[in-house]
């Protein structure tokens, strides 16, 4: 009997495509799929064929956490071809509650990741084994945290007892519910955004009163926002000043001690102004002082108490008055003697 060749898809190896869909019907291979173990498929074997990996989940809101969990299911083999199975609206709805993605958002969200070969749409809720083969799902991954759901204590105890189960670690801090949480918490931010933005309070299902509250409130945190941005630009305006400042009064203090210092060597005890001063006062002294008498003058004695003053060539010699009428005639007489002299 002829051996058929394996003709399973291969992983991706470009990534300028997205990940395709899984056929309505089944996988296109006949060859028959002999059962892996673990330990098989961590050798690398079988070497025909990839060693096909399936995981499930809403994937609604799409993040890291998602992303990081699909990762380790693509690396659990050398040769793995990723399956993600992505449940419908329908089915999440009725199980675990309103999502915020609808299935054709999310199924695009998935088949946009770099991790995913094939996205399976209307995944089912709980593993059926006539699924597993229709799809020749070697290994199912997932965190090993027991699921309970649709009435089961742990919707995948069944393929953990037949030995296809392969736990993926979760991502701690991050989650849909969490997000979710998060917008719930902040709601009034979040619809005050979106107003801003243009949404209109019907399409945010806002009331008339809390629409012109959060408008009122956008309003108030513009202008926060503008005296903010006034006392920053204020701040380096004062900033700028100061360092003007402190330039100004080292200048003026460089000025002031070279006008300090050039006062003092002109004024100053020893300046220049005083010998000035001191050189032309002798000056003037000199100029307005008399000359000495001659050397051929007779001294003349000077009453301690009169200041000298000049020889007179006509000086009449000092003589008491006369006592009696003869007396001024004797003195009239001699004058007449000593001018006749003269003569």
């Amino acid at each position: 009997m002829e051996e058929l060749e394996h003709t399973c898809p291969q992983p991706r190896t470009t990534l300028t495509e997205p990940a395709i869909f899984a056929k309505e019907t089944s996988c296109e291979c006949r060859a028959p799929h002999e059962k892996l173990t673990v330990q098989q498929a961590r050798l690398g074997t079988p070497v025909d064929r990839p060693v096909r990996v399936y995981a499930d989940g809403i994937f609604d809101l799409f993040h890291s956490g998602h992303a990081r969990a699909l990762m380790q299911a693509k690396n659990l083999f050398p040769n793995s071809y990723l399956i993600v199975g992505v449940c419908s609206d329908e089915l999440t709805h009725k199980y675990k509650g309103f999502t915020v993605m609808t299935e054709e958002e999310r199924y695009e969200a998935l088949r946009h990741c770099r991790y995913v070969d094939e996205v399976v749409r209307d995944a089912p809720w709980t593993l059926t084994q006539e699924f597993l083969e229709k799809h020749k799902i070697d290994f199912v991954a997932h965190d090993d945290i027991p699921y309970s759901s649709a009435g089961s204590e742990d919707v995948y105890k069944h393929i953990k007892e037949a030995g296809m189960f392969v736990p993926t670690q979760r991502t701690e801090g991050i989650s849909t519910s969490d997000l979710i949480t998060r917008i719930v918490r902040d709601y009034d931010v979040y619809a005050r955004r979106n107003l801003q933005r243009g949404y209109t309070a019907k399409e945010l299902n806002v009331s008339y009163i809390n629409e012109k509250k959060y408008r009122l409130q956008n309003q108030v945190d513009r202008m926060k926002e503008k005296v903010r941005t006034v006392e920053e630009k204020s701040k380096h305006f004062v900033y700028r000043v100061e360092e003007k400042s402190h330039d100004l009064i080292q200048k003026w203090e460089e000025k002031s001690r070279e006008f300090i210092g050039n006062f003092l060597e002109l004024f100053g005890p020893d300046g220049t102004w005083k010998q000035m001063f001191q050189e032309r006062s002798g000056r003037m002294i000199q100029a307005f002082s008399p000359g000495g008498s001659p050397s051929s003058s007779p001294p003349r004695d000077f009453s301690p108490s009169r200041s000298p003053s000049p020889p007179s060539r006509w000086a009449v010699p000092r003589t008491s008055p006369p006592s009696s009428p003869k007396g001024a005639s004797a003195s009239i007489s001699s004058m007449s003697e000593g001018d006749e002299d003269e003569k």
